[in-house]
């Protein structure tokens, strides 16, 4: 008698290694960020969340700016190509993804940093105080 986990029927190989893949060009995780900040980022880091939250503490190096302030005046500064990052609170949260949809609706390249401020601190990273707003 199938489990809750095998009643459905895993999807054929061929499709779950297309579905795996593609996941890699939409989101990154919380150890290559810190890896890739460390050596000096090619992306723009933004932390979603509101301001109160941004200064309790949050990402080194990320920029705040809230998903529903992403609008194109914000990123002028930023050239076309620009990659960004997004996070919020965590798995929990939908922010990022907010903010993710913002920006490719403005044609900018974007990702989302899995596990947001919950797989950034389970890490054992630390977090940064007040800073950078956009």
């Amino acid at each position: 008698m199938p489990t809750a986990v095998t009643v459905v029927p895993p999807a054929p190989s061929d499709l779950a290694r297309e579905h795996f893949a593609a996941e890699f060009g939409f989101e990154t995780d919380c150890w290559d960020v810190h890896d890739s900040l460390a050596q000096g980022a090619d992306f723009v880091l933004l932390d979603v969340r509101s301001p109160a939250l941004f200064a309790a503490g949050h990402v080194p190096g990320a920029i705040n700016l809230p998903h529903g302030k992403i609008v194109r005046s914000k990123l002028a500064h930023w050239p076309e190509g620009t990659v960004f990052v997004t996070y919020c609170a965590g798995p929990h949260c939908n922010g990022a993804a907010r903010g993710a949809l913002r920006l490719a609706e403005l044609g900018r390249p974007v990702k989302i940093m899995a596990g947001g401020m919950t797989g950034w601190l389970d890490e054992g990273f630390a977090l940064a105080r007040a800073g950078a707003t956009a």
